[in-house]
């Protein structure tokens, strides 16, 4: 059973709240990427990097590491940033986003950086990607975990509730799915592109553990991939409530921030709302 202590989280919360600012940084630089999803993730890939996942940084195909699937290909610049804090690469390799000849794409390519686990873009993929590697790791009775990211917007693909049907049918439990609950897409909101409620009764009737937390309270998230390493006969999806935007005001809730980034003013605006928890204003150069 996950535990962790109150200093832990402490930690964890900074972490993010730095992977916020240096996600601003090399978006900003970038001159493109999304904002949006990528800041309310924070939590979620500190949460795992720095307290959840088995993996040696120095042998990233460690045969017994935990595996992370990013299906929402979109947000791969809050894996890089985690990345980099992890120590994969140089944090300085974060402002190569986008640019020509970078290890940093748009979307993570497998076999360009060292620790991505897969190729994603076209949404719903990467759900089905992680169901054959559960399936396989399984198969070989490794202890390994797969974790899967999944953005709320990309349950309106057909993959992604085949993938379902095959991993309740195979009883997948090792292997996690996190949606991040944000309810806005590039177009609009959810519920009103497409709604998707009553969501947790959808995973359940394809045979899923199912539990909701807030997606941005760490302890929350780590008591619910404890709950879910507990289940035995069936695959975990634990649905993330986020704020899209997460801790910048002029992006909060405005899903016209999912599939841009800000430009140098606004980042001053962000750099200067995203506080660490002491108080202190990051005052670095952009």
């Amino acid at each position: 059973m996950l535990t962790i202590h109150d200093e832990e989280v402490r930690a964890i919360e900074e972490r993010a709240q730095a992977m916020r600012r240096d996600l601003i940084k090399m978006l900003t630089h970038a001159g493109s990427g999304h904002s949006a999803g990528p800041l309310d993730l924070a939590e979620i890939f500190a949460t795992l990097y720095f307290h959840v996942m088995n993996y040696k940084r120095t042998m990233p195909q460690w045969k017994h590491r935990d595996r992370l699937y990013l299906s929402c290909g979109h947000v791969v610049p809050i894996q890089y940033v985690a990345m980099a804090h992890a120590g994969f690469f140089p944090k300085k390799e974060l402002m190569t986003l986008r640019r020509f000849g970078t290890r940093l794409q748009g979307h993570p390519e497998y076999g360009t950086l060292p620790g991505l686990e897969n190729t994603s873009g076209p949404l719903g993929n990467g759900s089905s990607q992680a169901c054959g590697a559960a399936y396989a790791l399984r198969m070989n009775t490794s202890r390994s975990h797969v974790y899967c990211i999944l953005s709320d917007g990309e349950l309106e693909e057909g993959i992604t509730w085949e993938s379902a049907l095959f991993a309740g049918k195979e009883k997948l439990h090792n292997m996690t799915w996190i949606v991040d609950r944000n309810n806005i897409q590039i177009d609009g909101p959810t519920e009103v592109i497409m709604p998707l409620e009553g969501l947790r009764a959808k995973f359940e009737a394809f045979n899923f553990h199912v539990m909701e937390v807030d997606g941005h309270n760490v302890r929350e998230i780590v008591d619910a991939i404890g709950q879910g390493h507990a289940v035995t006969e069936k695959p975990t999806v634990i649905i993330a409530h986020t704020i899209p935007g997460k801790g910048v005001d002029f992006m909060e809730y405005d899903y016209r921030w999912h599939g841009k980034p800000p430009n140098t003013q606004e980042a001053r605006v962000a750099l200067a709302q995203l506080r660490t928890l002491n108080g202190k204003i990051d005052s670095e150069s952009l």
